[in-house]
């Protein structure tokens, strides 16, 4: 009973004192930041990218593969992986015995059909000369000329054959690079024997590529970023086997047939890269960023101080000192017609159901352009340039004025908020676009524990 009676005056007079500060104008409410401990930081100036990051991986410009364009064993390789090879080179040759001996025996074919064509060439001008004195008829001498017709057509045949044996062994038993370049792979050993390159059966025996010095990342993108992406754009990749280097590139071509895969949408973008130093190899994994836009000498503040809300204010004071920071900088007019738009949605808050209860403030926002956003949270309002009509398009998108709230300790210690224009934004820090001189001023990062 004692200890009663000691805690009842505690608890009514901390029941006074919560009332007494819930009751409080939010324009006192600021007094009381000396009760909470904040992280600061400044506003600097610096380059701002907005960049649409990407995965992908390095290969050649353009590769080469080498076929057989006869069967055989493979009788010898002249080369090999990473070798530096020119147009013309021998790369592998195929074994070429049997094809001698079918050279030498189509050649008796072709002594054979050149004494058969020269005897009845002899026969056929006898046959003219008997003619010329009415000794043969006319059919016998049509019959040999016919028949001599015949020889010299077999003769050409079998010409044309040596003429194609020879060919195999002079140029197609030599396998020989289209092109210059590299060798990139090599598929055959000596005494494995290879299929002509026209059967469904054949196999590339070399992969070439034609310049490593210049070279392509395939990397793929989301459909959410696509709209980003155009042909020209600079690019900025590293890569996990060369830890602290940067490498650049410019987008070539974006292939606007997509890839599916788990129903997740993306899109090919080639890029082009100088592999000058020989640094970058085929089949890399880069980490791709593609530079949408760069801002240079711009003011600059940490992304948590725009996400910022006071903890000791209640949602309906915060709304009323971002509506009172927003009315800095407008003319008298512009301040009446959105103070008054303010209480009318105010009035309408007041009589409608309570699950309407956002609506007027977010029928305001949305048509009143004149003035500024009542928001609590955050407080970030997005205002479409004038003419534009939204309709989720990129170039809509980038022109879209973003205010968002900064909160500081003004010069009387209390709370207090700025509403800024911010502009692009890195993932860690956003441009803020003011016309006042805001580099070095300090607004609050978080509450400290």
């Amino acid at each position: 009973m004692k200890n009663t009676r000691f805690l009842l005056p505690l608890i009514v007079a901390a029941a006074i004192l919560f009332a007494g500060g819930c009751s409080a104008k939010p324009g006192n409410i600021g007094h009381k930041s000396g009760a909470k401990t904040y992280e600061y930081t400044a506003i600097s100036r610096g380059t701002l990218e907005k960049t649409v990051s990407a995965s992908g991986s390095l290969k050649p410009v353009a590769t080469v593969n080498v076929l057989a364009r006869m069967s055989g064993k493979v009788e010898k390789i002249n080369v090999d992986y990473n070798d530096t090879i020119h147009k013309g080179d021998v790369l592998a040759e195929l074994n070429t015995d049997m094809l001698r001996l079918q050279r030498e025996q189509q050649a008796a074919q072709v002594f054979k059909a050149r004494a058969n064509y020269n005897l009845q060439l002899i026969n056929y001008q006898n046959q003219q000369k008997l003619a010329e004195k009415n000794f043969i008829s006319e059919y016998e001498l049509k019959t040999g000329k016919a028949t001599l017709d015949i020889q010299a057509a077999d003769l050409s045949a079998s010409e044309a054959s040596l003429r194609v044996i020879e060919t195999e062994i002079n140029q197609y038993a030599q396998i020989t690079s289209p092109i210059d370049g590299i060798v990139l792979e090599r598929n055959i050993s000596e005494g494995q024997t290879v299929v002509e390159g026209s059967s469904s059966n054949s196999t590339s025996l070399f992969t070439l590529a034609e310049n490593l010095r210049e070279m392509q990342i395939e990397a793929g993108v989301g459909e959410l970023d696509i709209a980003s992406i155009h042909n020209g754009q600079p690019v900025r990749f590293t890569l996990e086997s060369l830890p602290g280097r940067n490498f650049t590139g410019v987008v070539e071509m974006l292939r606007i047939v997509p890839a599916v895969q788990n129903n997740v949408v993306s899109y090919t973008v080639i890029i082009n890269v100088e592999n000058q130093d020989g640094s970058l190899l085929p089949g890399m994994t880069c980490a791709v960023d593609f530079i949408v836009e760069r801002n240079e000498n711009v003011l600059m503040v940490p992304n948590a101080a725009l996400r910022y809300q006071p903890t000791s204010l209640s949602a309906d004071e915060i709304d009323a000192m971002v509506f009172n920071a927003g009315l800095i900088g407008m003319d008298e007019d512009q301040r009446k017609a959105a103070i008054e738009a303010r209480s009318q949605v105010k009035a309408a808050q007041s009589s409608a159901p309570s699950s309407q209860a956002g609506t007027g403030i977010a029928s305001l926002v949305g048509g009143g352009q004149t003035g500024p956003r009542p928001m609590g949270g955050p407080g970030e309002a997005r205002i479409m340039p004038s003419g534009g009509q939204g309709g989720g398009r990129p170039a809509a998108a980038r022109n879209t004025v973003v205010m968002r709230n900064l909160w500081y300790i003004n010069s009387e210690g209390k709370l207090d908020v700025m509403r800024v224009r911010t502009g692009i934004t890195n993932g860690t820090s956003t441009e803020i676009r003011s016309t006042e001189d805001l580099e070095g001023k300090q607004f609050i990062l978080r509450e400290k524990i």
